[in-house]
């Protein structure tokens, strides 16, 4: 019989109010686990504990918190072969993006366990005679983090370790599509010297969980990776209690590229940054802008790049796209597929469901022709291996097109002109730009968000991550006379 993984409640191990089963989105007979759900009373109880436990962990050393990060760091990427193995297993990336993302994910962690010895405050002068004023960050208390299943250990990690690093405490709830990364990730960070209740995992579902755990009062920031429309819903139970909140939701990214650009190096970008993770990438190149002198160029090399992909089991060596995450993401993104074509556009290639050795949620990556940016394939986020080219005239139409979407993440351009890119790099309103290379991919010690729909609130890692992980004290010291 299959062992139940537990959600850690409090300090401790403990089975839920029910489980549910996951099974491996590139062979549907493997069964990856069963994994409880947490009750609304356990996620009071681990709230509860949270509180006191914070209080604990902001008394230690900064050395202390420093040990306990870089330890955890220093495992993921000690383990990035096996995690990132269970990661593809469950998630459907292929292998060395699953060991990727482990390996990256450790570094978050070690990352941050440098910024627990790096934090420094401000001193200023009074404009009153015989006052000094001193400015620190203390941390907001029991964060709640909501993250997603397309990267369940980075994305969660770039969230926990500045928590854990500012001294707060931690609530977590992954995505209940890919448990098995959540309990992996939580079970390392359990071993640590951290006081009881520090950290806790609830497993659940959205509806239910989710929403009892953003509508708490003893939360005092919410951290959420995911859709617009539950973003706004966080958004909209966390002013009831003045909750702190930080969200990255949905995305329409567009690579532009310019008459001028080297075109194999174009395409490649373009195939990596629409198709590398199966598309599902918030910062995934949607939308490409092609310039119509080399139109028909880049199309003619961006197919034949399209339909030479292996799509394969996420564990087998060759394979460069593996099956989208669930039967509902595979339904939703062949639905788009006929959108695109009731919409007028033409699909060249790709964007059917495959037939693979074992039964999965595969799909061949999918390419649209003759769009316009008025068509809803080019308005809605589809986190789907599907992308859309847009023919323009110029630069500037170029440039307009990247701008006309609700979203704002990322943005890219593909040029050998100096001028254009530093214009582009001004003008392009997405919270990342880039200049010849892909939508997809950023650093981990910068700043990273968006605009528009794309975000809300503070910026994520880096230095940055202490506007929101942090409240800012000003004290007033009065010494009185020598």
């Amino acid at each position: 019989m299959t062992e139940i993984q537990k959600n850690l409640i409090a300090g401790e191990w403990q089975a839920g109010e029910g489980e549910i089963e996951n099974r491996n989105p590139s062979d549907l007979s493997d069964l990856v686990g069963l994994f409880a759900q947490a009750s609304g009373d356990q996620l009071d109880a681990t709230l509860a504990q949270a509180r006191s436990a914070q209080r604990e962990w902001a008394a230690y050393g900064m050395e202390r918190k420093q040990a306990v990060l870089m330890a955890i760091g220093t495992e993921l990427m000690t383990r990035a072969e096996e995690l990132g193995t269970l990661l593809s297993r469950e998630e459907g990336k292929p292998l060395a993006e699953g060991r990727g993302e482990i390996y990256r994910a450790g570094q978050f962690f070690t990352y941050y366990a440098a910024e627990c010895l790096r934090q420094l405050g401000e001193n200023a002068d009074s404009v009153r005679a015989g006052v000094e004023i001193d400015v620190r960050r203390e941390p907001v208390g029991t964060v709640a983090i909501i993250s997603p299943w397309n990267f369940p250990t980075a994305t969660a990690a770039w969230k926990i370790a500045p928590a854990l690093c500012y001294g707060n405490a931690v609530v977590w709830k992954p995505a209940n599509v890919t448990p098995a990364s959540a309990v992996a990730l939580t079970e390392i960070i359990a071993r640590q010297d951290i006081p009881r209740g520090l950290f806790s995992l609830v497993m659940g579902a959205g509806r239910s969980i989710g929403q009892r755990l953003v509508e708490s009062p003893q939360i005092d920031a919410i951290s959420f990776t995911g859709s617009v429309p539950v973003g706004k819903g966080i958004a909209a139970a966390a002013i009831q209690n003045l909750t702190k909140v930080q969200m990255e939701m949905g995305s329409k990214n567009a690579l532009a590229v310019m008459d001028d650009a080297d075109l194999d190096l174009a395409v490649t970008l373009a195939l990596g940054g629409a198709f590398g993770g199966t598309g599902q990438k918030c910062t995934a190149s949607s939308r490409l802008v092609v310039h119509e002198a080399v139109h028909d160029a880049f199309v003619e090399k961006l197919v034949a790049g399209t339909q030479a992909m292996t799509v394969g089991h996420a564990l087998e060596a060759g394979t460069q796209m593996g099956p989208v995450v669930s039967a509902q993401q595979l339904a939703e993104n062949l639905a788009y597929v006929d959108l695109g074509r009731s919409e007028g556009a033409e699909l060249a290639c790709g964007g059917q469901r495959l037939e693979m050795a074992t039964e999965g949620f595969y799909m061949s990556p999918g390419v649209f022709l003759n769009t316009t940016n008025q068509m809803r394939i080019n308005r809605e986020e589809m986190f789907a291996p599907l992308t859309s080219v847009i023919k323009v005239a110029s630069y500037d139409e170029a440039l307009s097109v990247v701008n006309d979407t609700n979203f704002g993440l990322t943005s890219g351009i593909v040029t050998r002109s100096l001028a254009r890119a530093t214009h582009f790099r001004r003008n392009a309103r997405t919270g990342v730009v880039t200049v010849n290379l892909p939508t997809a991919g950023t650093d981990y010690h910068v700043p990273f968000g968006g605009r528009g729909d794309s975000s809300y609130g503070p910026r994520e890692q880096g230095k940055a991550a202490a506007e929101f992980y942090t409240t800012v004290k000003t004290a007033y010291i009065s010494a009185g006379p020598v």
